[in-house]
């Protein structure tokens, strides 16, 4: 079979949308289906990913190897071409998850922005990997094109399928293939992926469920994300099996099957676990995965031990970027306390995983305080990681840097791409999704989670509601909502009152504020005072709702200076500098270059005691240079 990856044109969008599966907790998101992005500062990037970097990613691909990984697979199936006589391309197992996430943030860009050329061609790519896969659905293409010599030098050699599963990553690939399948089922109403992923999930069934050998029913993935995968597969599907085996994997933790202990958080039984440890990704995954089972079971063991993990996390491992992960050996969170800057890794991936973690949290509990740490790694951890052009990125994110030091062995500045491009791909599979998590429903309460401009419509319990919001938040803290309800009808609107505005720095007291703000912050309906109760976060307003209904909110955005607990011994004597959700810096470029970074104003700088500060997120623009969060009182 000769297959050719039809060739992407550069593709203009608007914002993207994915469908909602069907929920088990109590919240539900307003799915990108129905929010239209206008905002200033999130629709410019969205649009980037759309028109830059999906296609700069699958050229990446197409010249590494990676498709070419599928169709060598495909040959050795179809008996063109034998095991150990071929080579794998490229130097991971995980390679292959590289396509998945690319896939997944094309598709949340096909919802609200059809676009036969991407279509089309996502079909062609999605065909490669229908190609790769095995007859009863195995799908790992290393393993398939030379079984016994994985590609990667941290994976035992001399075994076939699952073979030292706890490095493998052949279920990480199962996981990142579920998750892909599920968005493009939502966006496209296709089975092509869906059907790929639903044949390995049945394999995965029959393998460590109904027909295991060698023990595999113990067993457990090294890198997390197939639990997650799973669920959505069954939220679809309504296949129960697949939600078993997702809390199957979760349980078996704890006996050190993986051999790799708190790196993989096998160390301890998951609902023991009561620290955040080992490798930062794999944890804030698994961690999502077991609030999904804390939901769907209603399980009160899991529920307790994702409160302990999160409150340890916030209150004693977080950086104030919202980055997690303070050691480059094992990409780990550190100690408790132990958030060094120069030598912070803080993985973009990590700070994506807590991103969805917390929006989990916030689903499972209704309190805000999930969303102000949300909000925190959105405008900092996250976004720090890719360049404004959309085709240089960050695999670590430190606090500090001389403009010498190489935190990461090779790169002082955004990289084009890396030979492990998880950070990359995860950027394009989750910046689509941001509008996702602007607004929630629980029977008859709207939630507002996040400050963006956008139209969106929304279903109540006894209405049909349309939503309006206009703001140049993060720059400035006035956000007018319109509220547009089909009829006159009384429901609750819960509007999150960011902790920052409540002289909060986060969950936690990690952080804390060093000056006092000097206004206090206001919220109008109509013009008037708006009368409502302040409970977890959010202020709810009850009352009859009527078409013309304006809400206004004054969040007072003034320069704050933060100190970090005194346990933290890198920033004792120091302070960072805040404004709204931003997180500013020092930064001198090596190169003389006094000018701001292009895409900046002066409106969007800071001058504190006399040094020009900068959005934290929009560092390294210019080139290598000296950059500094904490800074000497």
């Amino acid at each position: 079979m000769n297959i050719k990856v039809i060739s992407l044109s550069v593709c203009l969008f608007t914002a993207a949308s994915v469908s909602a599966q069907k929920s088990d907790y109590p919240i539900a998101q307003v799915n990108l289906r129905q929010v239209e992005l206008t905002d200033n500062f999130w629709l410019p990037k969205i649009r980037t990913i759309q028109e830059k970097t999906i296609a700069y990613a699958f050229k990446k691909c197409e010249d590494e190897g990676r498709m070419a990984n599928f169709i060598t697979a495909g040959d050795i199936v179809r008996g063109k071409a034998k095991q150990g006589e071929v080579k794998f391309r490229g130097k991971n197992p995980f390679d292959d998850t590289d396509l998945y996430k690319i896939i997944e943030g094309a598709a949340y860009s096909l919802i609200n922005a059809p676009n036969p050329v991407l279509d089309n061609y996502l079909d062609s790519v999605i065909a490669v990997i229908a190609y790769g896969q095995e007859a009863d659905g195995y799908i790992s293409t290393f393993r398939t094109i030379d079984p016994k010599n994985p590609p990667a030098n941290w994976v035992k050699k001399g075994g076939g399928r699952w073979f030292h599963l706890g490095r493998s990553h052949e279920l990480y690939n199962s996981g990142h293939l579920f998750e892909a399948a599920a968005a493009h089922f939502a966006a496209t109403g296709k089975r092509n992926l869906l059907d790929i992923a639903l044949k390995n999930a049945d394999l995965l069934v029959k393998t460590f469920v109904n027909e295991p050998i060698a023990d595999l029913h113990l067993q457990v993935p090294g890198h997390q994300i197939v639990e997650t995968g799973l669920i959505k597969l069954y939220q679809i599907t309504g296949n129960r099996d697949y939600l078993l085996l997702a809390k199957q994997f979760l349980d078996n933790r704890g006996k050190n099957i993986t051999g790799d202990g708190d790196y993989s958080q096998d160390h301890k039984p998951v609902v023991e676990q009561d620290e955040v440890v080992g490798h930062a990704v794999r944890a804030v995954y698994m961690y999502a995965g077991m609030t999904d089972i804390a939901a769907i079971y209603g399980d009160s063991a899991y529920r307790a031990a994702i409160d302990k993990l999160w409150d340890n996390m916030t209150g004693k491992k977080m950086y104030i970027t919202g980055g997690l992960g303070a050691q480059r050996k094992d990409e780990a969170f550190g100690r408790n306390y132990e958030l060094p800057n120069k030598t912070a890794y803080n993985e973009t991936c990590a700070a994506i995983g807590g991103s969805l973690w917390a929006e989990r949290m916030f689903r499972l509990t209704g309190d805000a305080k999930y969303f102000d740490v949300l909000e925190r790694m959105l405008y900092n951890g996250v976004i720090s990681g890719i360049s404004n052009s959309g085709t240089e990125f960050f695999y670590v994110n430190p606090l500090e840097s001389d403009g010498e030091y190489a935190f990461n062995s090779r790169q002082l500045t955004r990289a084009k791409w890396f030979g492990t491009s998880c950070c990359p791909t995860n950027l394009i599979r989750f910046i689509p999704y941001i509008p996702n998590l602007i607004y929630a429903t629980q029977n008859n309460e709207l939630y507002i989670n996040l400050y963006m401009a956008n139209r969106a419509k929304v279903s109540l319990e006894n209405t049909n509601i349309e939503v309006e919001q206009k703001t140049d938040y993060p720059w400035n803290g006035t956000v007018e909502i319109a509220i547009n309800p089909a009829t006159q009808t009384e429901f609750t609107l819960k509007v999150r009152i960011p902790s920052w505005v409540q002289n909060r720095v986060a969950d936690g007291d990690l952080y804390h504020f060093t000056n006092k703000q000097s206004k206090a912050y206001a919220v109008k309906i109509n013009g008037k005072t708006a009368k409502g109760q302040l409970r977890n976060g959010y202020l709810a307003i009850s009352r009859t709702w009527k078409k013309g209904d304006k809400i206004t909110l004054d969040f007072p955005m003034e320069i704050r200076t933060v100190a970090a607990s005194e346990l933290v011994k890198d920033d004792v004597g120091k302070v960072a500098v805040e404004r709204g959700p931003l997180v500013y810096c020092r930064e001198k470029p090596l190169k003389d270059n006094s000018t701001f970074p292009s895409f900046l104003n002066k409106n969007q700088v800071l001058n504190y005691k006399g040094m020009t500060l900068i959005p934290y997120y929009s560092w390294s623009n210019r080139g290598a240079a000296e950059m500094k969060v904490w800074l000497e009182k």
